[in-house]
């Protein structure tokens, strides 16, 4: 059964409902975190803020997990910030998200270190945009409808869109949709490289599922080198990503997990990787 990571005092039912709540649920190495506000379009308010937060925090700490996905519970990813909950962390000057936990937007430290795939259906406002493009791979329900406004609200995007659009779309694209706030659909998306699938409405999570299991019967240490080499690349250039790769495949010779990979292959059958 899925949990809630909320924390704090009970509150009444009607009160869990408006204020949302954000789930967390294994299934095997697969930590599976959801949106779950649908009622709100599933706007965050703050208690989802930290909570979101707490739950990437759970997945990056506890070694069991070797992938995560990120889903919406009803309809919709998400409609973005619920502003009237959460506008005085605009004016408080710092990020949405506590400081201390990991940064579901992968911005400010502490990072995670495993990959995250999102799973998004319906309306992927603002945030919803943010947090997919700060994952891994994003598989999108046809029927997802796609928008950055936040400058028809007089703010300005705060958790990486105006970094991230451009990074995968180039420079036109980007502002084409930062600066209108226009909607887009998922072939659109697609095409800017935003998405990495498209799949029939309903299948979002089903194949996000299916692509976090395959990550999870990998070396957990292979993957995660892997990951933080191309994002080394991405972050500081050739350079700094060729200086790792002798080192780091040194480091994962050195693992168990290679010894098995090795003893897998001859002996022919699939690995049973430790994560050491």
């Amino acid at each position: 059964m899925a949990k809630s990571t909320k924390t704090g005092k009970a509150r009444s039912k009607k009160g869990a409902q408006d204020e949302g709540r954000i789930t967390t649920e294994a299934k095997g190495n697969v930590f599976l975190i959801g949106i779950d506000r649908p009622s709100k379009l599933n706007g965050f308010t703050s208690a989802m803020l930290d909570q979101l937060a707490e739950a990437y925090t759970e997945f990056e700490d506890r070694g069991r997990y070797r992938c995560a996905v990120l889903f919406a519970h009803g309809d919709h990813f998400t409609a973005g910030l619920d502003l009237p909950h959460v506008a005085h962390r605009f004016e408080a000057g710092h990020g949405l998200f506590p400081p201390g936990l990991i940064d579901p937007v992968d911005i400010r430290p502490p990072r995670r270190t495993k990959p995250v795939v999102t799973a998004v259906r319906g309306y992927c406002f603002t945030l919803g945009i943010e947090l997919m493009l700060a994952n891994d791979i994003v598989v999108a329900g046809e029927e997802t409808v796609f928008s950055q406004l936040e400058v028809g609200r007089g703010i300005m995007p705060s958790c990486g869109a105006s970094m991230r659009m451009v990074e995968r779309g180039g420079w036109g694209n980007a502002m084409k949709y930062l600066l209108t706030g226009d909607r887009f659909d998922a072939i659109e998306a697609h095409r800017m490289n935003f998405v990495t699938e498209i799949v029939p409405t309903g299948k979002d999570v089903s194949r996000a599922m299916e692509i976090a299991r395959t990550i999870s019967k990998q070396a957990p240490l292979a993957v995660q080198a892997t990951r933080a080499t191309s994002l080394t690349w991405l972050e500081h250039g050739h350079d700094a990503a060729a200086a790792v790769l002798d080192p780091e495949q040194l480091r994962l010779s050195k693992t168990w997990d290679a010894a098995e990979g090795v003893r897998s292959f001859v002996e022919r059958r699939s690995p049973r990787f430790r994560g050491k």
